[in-house]
């Protein structure tokens, strides 16, 4: 008779086996998530408390922020509590959670970043309609449905995942329980459900990311025909970023679900599922914010009300 694993706990892939190095990989993955927690969190208060930054762009680019830091504090914790605690073992339960959150946030980032690029579109290619079509209530349902379709997502992946039959190797292949290892351990032969959501959520991804190289093609060969050169600088300033934003998520997520899993993962392994779950949550602060002069005006304006509000607080105690 199949053993259903339901009330056994996974074990996670680590880095090395010397505890010296797990240490030192838990402190920079402490030292990583901070930086992006710090980061993603900025940028949610800026755009919150500026008036300057309630446009549509900086409403799409603070839901960006918010699923950043849901997306790496469902792994990055649980790694470094596991290179602290030199046992990298995970429930059953939470185990389930990291594929439900990973994928829920995983799919409505991808249709944020879609979002943002019709806004850019719409702001480009069609300036005198822009405040007609990009209005508050087409934002928050844009928001909605991206929020909607990322749990169902989640729910559909988690259901199909774990009713399988996990009757042999408990070793997941991945620092956290994701779609392709879980699979590679599984005993099951018939993998109905999962497949179907693959093949759905592949099917999702690549209509956005189509819906984003045609919104680009437009933008370009508009920006390209614009007289002035400044008009050019402008437009490109707040396209690039995003650009590097899709690429980056986009490789990275491609080539760790394409990729086969390793029997026995090695460094390089590590490293994928690293740039694929961490390394775009941490970039985007920095490449949104990096030459954004909004950005930069409201954080000086931010930090120059906070230190008026900390002087007169001190006078008047």
């Amino acid at each position: 008779m199949t053993n259903l694993t339901v009330e056994t706990d996974f074990f996670l892939m680590e880095f090395s086996d010397s505890k010296q190095l797990q240490m030192i990989q838990g402190f920079l993955f402490l030292l990583i998530y901070l930086v992006s927690l710090m980061g993603n969190l900025l940028i949610i208060v800026l755009v919150t408390v500026d008036q300057c930054l309630h446009t549509p762009m900086y409403f799409f680019l603070k839901n960006l922020s918010v699923l950043d830091v849901c997306l790496i504090s469902v792994t990055v914790p649980k790694l470094i509590l596991s290179s602290f605690s030199h046992r990298s073992t995970i429930s059953f339960p939470g185990c389930v959670c990291q594929v439900l959150f990973v994928v829920s946030f995983v799919t409505s980032e991808i249709s944020i970043l879609s979002a943002m690029s019709y806004d850019r579109y719409v702001a480009i290619c069609r300036p005198l309609h822009y405040d007609a079509i990009m209005n508050r209530a087409v934002c928050v349902q844009m928001v909605a449905t991206s929020w909607v379709f990322g749990s169902l997502f989640g729910v559909l992946y988690s259901y199909g995942t774990f009713s399988l039959s996990f009757c042999g190797s408990r070793k997941v292949p991945q620092f956290f329980c994701d779609v392709p290892s879980l699979l590679k351990i599984s005993c099951s032969t018939m993998h109905v459900t999962i497949n179907i959501s693959v093949i759905t959520g592949a099917m999702y991804g690549f209509l956005c990311f189509v819906s984003i190289g045609f919104s680009y093609v437009y933008i370009f060969n508009t920006v390209l025909r614009m007289p002035l050169l400044q008009g050019r600088s402008k437009a490109f300033s707040t396209c690039i970023p995003h650009l590097i934003v899709i690429t980056t998520f986009s490789v990275t997520a491609v080539t760790a679900y394409l990729k086969p899993v390793p029997d026995s993962p090695q460094l390089l392994d590590f490293l994928l599922s690293v740039f694929y779950s961490v390394l775009p949550p941490s970039m985007n602060p920095i490449i949104y914010s990096l030459r954004n002069k909004e950005i930069k005006a409201a954080l000086w304006n931010f930090l120059w009300k906070l230190h008026h509000y900390e002087f007169y607080r001190g006078k008047q105690s």
